[in-house]
């Protein structure tokens, strides 16, 4: 019998995989070996697509006539030279005569599949068994699961096929749109920014992240500010003083006007007084309860995290860049602490959570959060997880939602302080879906007042109050309760009222039970008195900058940004890049300086350069710049690795896609549009230069 060869991606996983099999292994150059089997590492990729003048010297050189760029025949790779010496290891390995098995351990996914097909491909690997391992952690018992479950490698066609096709999909478009746009702009360009500055870079992915930016900052720029006017009423409820806020109801002289702002402000202050002229003339000045209602709701625990939720998290709290949570989380990861990161999925699976009772019981021995993995146990809360919206295998992939392992807790004190803050948000965020939901009391209190206008005309005006309060923390006591943001946290002066019940709910008065026991003691037709009637001014702001976190969720949710509905449901789920690229994206948008991110706030603005690069694709591929062409490219990768759709089909849709772009952008005579355009995204950056 033959030796069985492990391959991992990395020196570190490969040790962990040593160790979890008790290999008694002899460390050797790029590999460990025992009596019956081998655990060698590849180091990320070993093996790229080759640049166009490998298929002829002829693309050594840039040329329009050349172009478009799209191999017939076979594609052509090659050994990254930097890691040269550990490909030939590899190699040697996998190609050994008394290795008769394989155990594919790179990552499990699409990246994970990719490197090592690669890499068996050019090493000429033939007439071994190869078998796929597919693991969630790196956990001893994960591995030794995944090992014992290995399948067939060929059951992983489909994926491995879907893989290629993004590689090849990246390539074409980069290597041809680039080559071309900077043949047709790149000189103008150049010449306008007086910089020794040569080529412009498009991905397919990329360039359209750079759209969303770009096209935000338009909108921030266009928005004309809109001022508002709401009328308050200060009323006294058992010694307390509340707010309510009129509205524009039936009966209301303003009902359906042209006068309002919505239906619970003005446009004009003018008229905002007239109404409270109007009210103010009757005697004595009170409202008249028109109705109270009272209600329970309870709140649970949100999903779990996914990589994009996690990101976005981490940028408002410890403001760290997506790419740094990406390397955090993988960390964490590699220390058996959590399990494997690059996931979209925010549920569980069903196998999964017929075992979460050890991941729980692990984490008692967590000192910031033992305590409730302690209660949970006791309550046997997680037993029936299953059954809530928290398991569901449909909503699962590749790899189920980011979760702690409950192991690894003796090496959490040597991670990074960050690390260790990281690790924390994902442990309460677990533990929270195990514990009850959260309960609060809410009311909406609803008064009438009589207004007489000088005109003569009287109305019923109606005004409304909403209450809020916390009864039961549930899951909060794990997760935290939520701060209610202030205007001067958020660092906005006014902002623009969505609706009255959000605006209204009076939740800064430390309201209690008391004071809702009181609301439940009156009745329709009480009366209150109204102490004073006052305008609150406002105004509409514009659109949020993205920061690097709120961007990544974009990405995810790209298909929100699609107007045709079919297409929109179509390719719901299917996003901007991937959770394992997306982090990788942005970095390279910063790196070529086409956008800037602020360390601090985590903004995320673009440059000059980057509009001017925006406006050159908007004027020849501006489908390129499209969510709803991105999105739905990812989505075809996705019925690739579902079997659904053959990689030739998706390659004919591809090489089209680039040939008929390829002649629009040809027969454009559009220099002296571009330059216009330069000129008007040069006056926002004067300013920042000087």
């Amino acid at each position: 019998m033959g030796k069985s060869v492990f391959i991992a991606e990395k020196p570190s996983v490969a040790a962990e995989f040593a160790k979890a099999l008790k290999l008694n292994t002899t460390r050797r150059d790029g590999y460990m070996e025992s009596d019956n089997a081998i655990v060698t590492w590849c180091v990320g990729h070993l093996v790229t697509m080759s640049y166009p003048d490998a298929y002829d010297e002829k693309y050594k050189k840039w040329n329009l006539k050349d172009l478009p760029f799209l191999p017939e025949a076979e594609w052509k790779y090659e050994v990254i030279p930097g890691v040269k010496k550990q490909f030939n290891v590899v190699k040697g390995i996998l190609t050994r005569e008394d290795v008769d098995t394989i155990y594919v351990c790179t990552d499990s996914g699409r990246e994970g599949e990719y490197i090592y097909r690669l890499v068996a491909q050019e090493a000429g690997v033939k007439n071994k068994i190869q078998k796929r391992v597919w693991i969630d952690s790196q956990t001893e018992d994960e591995i030794l699961r995944g090992i014992k479950e290995a399948k067939d490698l060929k059951e992983y066609d489909n994926l491995s096929d879907a893989a290629y096709l993004r590689a090849k999909e990246d390539y074409l478009m980069g290597i041809n749109f680039s080559r071309l746009l900077t043949l047709k702009y790149g000189n103008s360009i150049k010449n306008y920014l007086k910089s020794d500055w040569k080529s412009i870079n498009v991905g397919r992915v990329m360039t359209c992240v750079l759209g969303m930016i770009c096209n935000r900052e338009r909108e921030i720029r266009n928005f004309v500010k809109t001022p508002f006017y709401r009328v308050m009423a200060q009323t006294d409820i058992g010694g307390r003083e509340i707010e309510t806020e009129w509205k524009a109801v039936k009966g209301s002289k303003f009902f359906e006007s042209p006068l309002l702002y919505k239906e619970n402000g003005f446009k004009e202050k003018t008229s905002a007084q007239a109404l409270i002229n109007a009210l103010e003339s009757c005697e004595p000045l009170e409202m008249t309860i028109k109705s109270i209602t009272m209600k329970e709701e309870k709140k649970q625990a949100p999903l779990l995290y996914n990589l994009a939720e996690l990101q976005n998290d981490c940028s408002k709290m410890f403001k760290i860049s997506p790419d740094e949570t990406l390397s955090v989380v993988q960390e964490l990861y590699e220390s058996k602490l959590v399990t494997y990161p690059r996931t979209d999925a925010r549920v569980l699976s069903s196998a999964v959570a017929k075992e979460i009772g050890k991941n729980i019981s692990g984490l008692q021995y967590y000192q910031s959060c033992g305590q409730f993995a302690a209660n949970i146990l006791k309550a046997g809360t997680y037993k029936e997880i299953a059954k809530t919206k928290y398991v569901d295998d449909k909503k699962i992939t590749d790899h189920y939602a980011i979760i702690p392992t409950g192991q690894g807790l003796n090496g959490l004190s040597r991670q990074k302080p960050v690390n260790q803050k990281v690790y924390m948000v994902i442990v309460r965020r677990f533990l929270s879906i195990f514990y009850p939901p959260a309960v609060y009391k809410k009311a909406n209190l609803t008064g009438i007042m009589q207004a007489v206008f000088s005109d003569g005309v009287t109305s019923t005006e109606q005004f409304s109050s909403n209450f809020k309060i916390l009864v039961q923390k549930g899951y909060l006591e794990i997760a935290g309760v939520p701060k209610k943001q202030t205007n001067a946290q958020s660092g906005k002066k006014n902002e623009i009222a969505q609706d009255s019940e959000e605006n209204s709910e009076n939740e800064e008065l430390g309201l209690d039970e008391e004071f809702f026991n009181l609301l439940h003691n009156m009745s329709k037709g009480d009366k209150i008195s109204v102490s004073s009637i006052n305008i609150k001014e406002g105004e509409t702001t514009p659109p949020k900058r993205y920061t690097s976190g709120s961007l990544i969720l974009a990405m995810e949710n790209a298909g929100q940004l699609i107007e045709d509905e079919d297409l929109r449901a179509q390719i719901k789920g299917s996003g901007i890049g991937t959770s394992a690229t997306r982090a990788e994206i942005i970095k390279k948008l910063i790196n070529i300086k086409y956008i800037s991110l602020n360390k601090k706030t985590q903004v995320v603005v673009p440059t000059q350069l980057g509009e001017m690069i925006f406006g050159v694709v908007h004027g020849s591929i501006k489908s390129l710049l499209n969510p709803e062409l991105t999105a739905s490219w990812e989505l075809g990768l996705t019925q690739v690795a579902k079997g659904r759709i053959s990689s030739d089909e998706y390659m004919k849709k591809l090489n089209d896609f680039i040939v008929g772009r390829f002649n629009n952008v040809i027969n454009l005579n559009n220099a002296g549009q571009m330059n216009g355009y330069y000129n008007y995204v040069a006056q926002f950056y004067r300013r920042s230069k000087k």
